[in-house]
């Protein structure tokens, strides 16, 4: 079968809502062409959202330690305990920092930091009542690794630790640290953080504990288009299973600053990607543009291949301003963004109910 022939078996299926294969998923990643995509990843983003609203949020990254022993090569953030330049934020000035959100109207919070090697469930059992004793906030926060960490440091299991900081007021979890879920792409990139496995463990583990999470990925280092397939086959088998994630992220590695190098993706390549993921993982309803590694044109053209979600203003954010990209945007600015591109802006909160349509 021909290329021509086997696009239109392909297309075929994305217009009946039929699932793909990877074999699939992987034609369409390296042969389609590009506004075909766009088109098919429309019709699919269209079946699941089929009216013009477009949400974001209103949120801040408080990256509470940039103290890491991990040490990944693709993350120009991290710092060892000791440099002259590494932190762990006094509690007053994470409270200042949430403060300031709520005054912008803010709804959540992420948090996230480096594997600091002092920092013991304890610090966030505390930080985290003392969080929802003071300040009506959505906490998102703690990915994977930083659970694990938790888990192995207090000789503890994973589920006790999801217990734990549930009951302290952890109200979800972030998809970060996914990066690609194929050990041999973790072990170049990342060979100190937690393999394919252990994130998906913590994933499932927090759904059944009725604790939604996001999903991420960050392609364009070292990986082949069957790593990312088989990456996004793993969200999707997830998502068979338990239901619990709210979105799908997937981002662009960005190069500078950090040891691995290389180059960082064009748009093209972004968007082929991002129009992938919508069309193959058809359980999973939100994909959200990455205007943070793309930039404000891109994430409003990224509205055209897929996407119903533009994100969060970001109040604040330090792990890719880290690499020398650094966009930033107020509401109003992604309101206005998602108006231009024919579209209805929607405030929403972290579970993609709607706040308040503009």
């Amino acid at each position: 079968m021909n290329a021509t022939s086997k696009l239109s078996l392909i297309e075929e299926k994305i217009r009946e809502g039929a699932r793909l294969t990877p074999q699939e998923g992987l034609f369409l990643l390296e042969k389609a062409d590009l506004l075909e995509l766009g088109e098919w990843a429309q019709m699919s983003r269209r079946r699941k959202h089929p009216d013009q609203t477009v949400t974001f949020i209103i949120d801040r990254n408080i990256n509470y330690t940039n103290i890491c022993i991990n040490r990944c090569r693709f993350c120009a953030f991290y710092r060892a305990k000791g440099d002259p330049d590494a932190y762990l934020l006094a509690r007053e000035e994470i409270f200042r920092k949430i403060q300031e959100t709520l005054e912008l109207n803010g709804t959540q919070i992420l948090m996230q930091g480096g594997i600091h090697p002092d920092l013991t469930i304890e610090y966030f059992e505390e930080l985290f009542h003392e969080i929802k004793a003071r300040y009506p906030i959505h906490i998102h926060a703690l990915s994977p690794p930083e659970i694990v960490h938790l888990s192995r440091q207090s000789s503890i299991t994973i589920r006790d630790v999801l217990v734990r900081l549930k009951q302290a007021g952890l109200d979800s979890i972030p998809g970060g640290g996914a990066e690609i879920l194929v050990d041999s792409v973790r072990a170049r990139i990342s060979p100190n953080k937690i393999g394919q496995e252990a994130w998906i463990d913590v994933m499932r583990q927090a759904h059944g504990l009725s604790i939604p999470t996001s999903a991420t990925m960050m392609f364009g280092s070292v990986e082949r288009p069957e790593d990312v397939v088989e990456h996004l086959v793993r969200i999707r088998d997830l998502q068979d299973e338990t239901g619990g994630f709210t979105a799908f992220i997937p981002w662009s590695y960005q190069s500078g600053n950090t040891e691995l190098g290389g180059k960082t993706l064009t748009g093209v390549e972004y968007l082929r990607v991002l129009s992938v993921s919508r069309i193959f993982l058809d359980n999973v309803d939100n994909i959200q543009a990455s205007w943070v590694t793309q930039g404000s044109k891109m994430g409003q053209v990224a509205l055209f291949f897929g996407t119903n979600d533009f994100g969060s203003t970001m109040i604040e954010e330090n792990v890719v301003s880290a690499t020398g990209v650094s966009y930033r945007m107020s509401a109003e600015e992604i309101i206005r963004l998602i108006r231009d591109a024919g579209f209805s802006p929607a405030q929403r909160n972290t579970i993609y109910q709607i706040l308040k349509r503009f």
